[in-house]
């Protein structure tokens, strides 16, 4: 039984989060908290496996809340952030500070039930993550491009693709492995599991941080060298092709593995349009998401890549691919953007 305690000024969302995850058999709602400081004390008390964390509230904001948290009484943390791009910009802020994922408040890009289903989910594996372990590095400041690994000129790299997904873990996990490609790399797209508007703020974060460009993609964007798009939150994202030009196809649709975005839409689209011209990378997260769609890519000719479990948050995305057979390499987070460049080079 995961026990959670539920922070949030928000007396509505309280209710709903209490009632949705009380639902399931395996998490138990212990608690609730309508500030810090009251949550303060009934997590001493009431020793929670993991938080759900509102951002703004009143006395003490969340992400100050969680610096303190992290610093005295470590535990996993979900954000719980409004659909706004300020909410998007204060989620990627606390999830730098410790926080593992981030969820939607219950609003009109989600329904009640499709947020329950989600929500259920990164908790589970909220409970997985070793939060001794888990840390941020600061990123205020980007960095000199020390960072890019030097290589030799790629191969032609116009009709060449590569894809990655991830979920929980998995903005550090990208973070790492985009800052450290180099220019001319193939045209990426990339689906992290996450809500509206943090996939603008990420982006964003990301292009400040890489060699490369980094944009939320828009339905009918280009794909091209030294340009990643990232799948916008509540839309599945598709590659698609017209003569020799790469674009992408953003739009809604059900679920898939409780995840919209979802890999498995991605991965299976690259399988069908790019083939043996694509690479496919899978990282943290947790659940199964991603590995039927890079088991396609391999057996249509793609190289594929899982990461391994000593460098995951949480290794379940990965791992049901490596027990699929999908991935040719199962490999540490810091040899994975190497092997990359190793599998579009001459």
């Amino acid at each position: 039984m995961i026990r959670v305690l539920v922070v949030d000024d928000s007396a509505t969302v309280r209710n709903i989060f209490t009632k949705e995850l009380n639902k399931y058999p395996d998490i138990e709602v212990v608690g609730a908290a309508p500030d810090p400081y009251i949550a303060r004390d009934k997590i001493v008390r009431l020793k929670p496996d993991v938080i759900t964390l509102d951002i703004e509230m009143p006395r003490m904001d969340g992400i100050t809340f969680l610096g303190k948290l992290m610093k005295h009484y470590p535990i996993p943390v979900i954000i719980v952030s409004s659909l706004t791009r300020n909410g998007g910009k204060l989620s990627l802020e606390a999830m730098e500070k410790g926080a593992v994922d981030v969820i939607a408040k219950p609003g009109e890009a989600y329904s009640v039930g499709d947020m329950s289903e989600q929500l259920a989910e990164k908790i589970r594996a909220a409970s997985r993550v070793d939060i001794s372990k888990y840390s941020r590095k600061d990123t205020a400041v980007k960095p000199p491009q020390t960072n890019v690994i030097k290589t030799r000129a790629l191969a032609e790299t116009t009709n060449k693709i590569l894809a990655i997904g991830a979920s929980t873990g998995g903005t550090e996990a990208i973070k790492e492995v985009l800052t450290r490609l180099p220019r001319n790399i193939p045209g990426t797209v990339i689906v992290q599991h996450m809500p509206p508007n943090f996939t603008t703020a990420f982006a964003a974060r990301l292009d400040t941080l890489c060699e490369i460009d980094v944009r939320e993609a828009k339905d009918g964007d280009s794909v091209r060298p030294g340009l990643a798009l990232i799948a916008p939150g509540n839309y599945h994202m598709l590659l698609s092709r017209s003569g020799a030009n790469y674009f992408v196809k953003v739009k809604s649709g059900p679920l898939v593995h409780h995840q919209r975005p979802a890999v498995d839409v991605l991965f299976k689209s690259v399988a069908r349009y790019a083939g043996g011209n694509a690479a496919g990378v899978i990282l943290t997260g947790m659940g199964k998401d991603g590995a039927e769609g890079l088991l396609e890519m391999r057996t249509l000719g793609a190289k594929t890549i899982a990461q391994n479990e000593a460098s995951c948050v949480v290794y379940g995305m990965p791992k049901a691919a490596v027990e699929l057979g999908a991935a040719d390499r199962i490999l540490s987070l810091d040899d994975i953007p190497a092997a990359i460049l190793s599998v579009f080079g001459k």
